[in-house]
């Protein structure tokens, strides 16, 4: 099959869908790569690295998108939407889309027909989301560090140290969510020596927390008056809430925002499925952050971006094994592996994914 792999354009998205490690082992399997030039540039891949492995490097983003296949990063945006026109069913896009807050997307792919598969959907049979997760790992660890950084006063924070000093506490860390980003957002607080507490309402899941943390972290079942107990003492408060394919559920209002310490930040990694703190919205590497009642907001929605080298690899370890399914099996490979079965959001003009297809109940 020909693959395109088209160049990100989402503000300083600087990751690539296919490296040109990922790009040998298609072209051993006898499958051409259409790369648009400069594509892997930002994660730190040359043209010429691409072409010595057997890619086809291409002046134009319309010649990547045209391919039968399309290997993607981010979401198409609305300069992009041309190249879905015309698709028909025959054509695939593999790419994150979160469309749960992107009804202009999912519109712009009903119309298209094109298949598209999601990679935040693709769900093995235990229930695991093999693709998401690779992301969740970097995001969790970044909503950390950028969370220390942004409470620097010289970055409009409370100037709080995060690990403290002998005679000075460590500054609060409260984690919405103790799933993959919120324990790896766990694990770099507690490096960095915060007070860290967690909050979820999955019992085995906390008690697998206590195995991992033990002491180091305070572990509490999710309630509304737990939540609000905890959130105006925070200086940092990460949202790691994920339910797959819909918006997560919103854990702090307006009110409770306004109730936080001014300088104090918020990180919400789930705002890309529209967030779970009522005040967030996204924003970009460019202008990553805002106030609300003096409460600084961090709403990047593609934080691995920032990290693209080891993010396009970590994510092209995962992404592979799926890539070379569909790559020799097309769209059957739909009804031969029951994980890419569960990554389809649009086929054939509908919008099939049920978890979807319940926020957009009027398509």
């Amino acid at each position: 099959m020909d693959i395109g792999v088209p160049r990100e354009i989402k503000d300083r998205e600087f990751r690539v869908g296919l490296s040109p490690q990922s790009v040998r082992v298609l072209g051993d399997r006898g499958h051409r790569v259409f790369v648009e030039t400069q594509a892997g540039l930002g994660s730190g891949f040359t043209d010429e690295d691409y072409r010595q492995v057997g890619g086809t490097v291409v002046e134009s983003a319309a010649v990547a998108w045209e391919q039968p296949m399309v290997v993607k990063v981010k979401e198409p945006l609305p300069e992009e939407y041309g190249f879905l026109k015309g698709s028909g069913g025959d054509r695939l896009l593999f790419t994150y889309l979160h469309l749960a807050a992107e009804r202009e997307l999912t519109e712009a792919l009903m119309e298209s027909g094109i298949l598209a598969i999601a990679y935040e959907t693709v769900q093995l049979p235990d229930g695991r989301l093999p693709l998401l997760a690779p992301m969740s790992v970097i995001a969790g660890r970044l909503s950390v560090q950028f969370g220390a950084h942004f409470l620097e006063r010289p970055q409009g924070g409370r100037g709080v140290l995060l690990g403290g000093v002998p005679g000075v506490p460590p500054g609060n860390v409260v984690i919405l969510g103790g799933g993959v980003v919120g324990t790896e957002a766990a694990r770099v607080a507690i490096g960095l020596g915060a007070r860290v507490r967690i909050f979820d309402i999955n019992l085995d899941r906390l008690s697998y927390l206590e195995t991992l943390f033990g002491s180091r972290v305070e572990l509490q079942y999710s309630t509304s008056l737990a939540i609000e107990a905890a959130v105006p003492e925070a200086d940092l408060l990460v949202g790691a809430a994920l339910v797959l394919g819909r918006k997560p559920p919103m854990l702090v209002s307006r009110e409770l925002v306004h109730r936080m310490k001014p300088g104090a930040v918020i990180v919400d990694v789930a705002v890309d499925q529209g967030g779970c703190i009522e005040t967030i919205r996204p924003t970009s590497h460019t202008e990553p952050t805002y106030l609300v009642s003096d409460v600084l907001h961090y709403g990047v929605p593609n934080m691995p971006g920032s990290v693209p080298r080891t993010a396009t690899q970590s994510l092209n370890h995962s992404t592979l094994p799926y890539v070379l399914t569909l790559a020799e099996a097309g769209a059957k490979a739909i009804e031969m592996d029951e994980a890419i079965a569960s990554g389809v959001n649009v086929r054939d003009h509908q919008l099939v994914h049920p978890a979807v297809r319940e926020v957009f109940g009027d398509l």
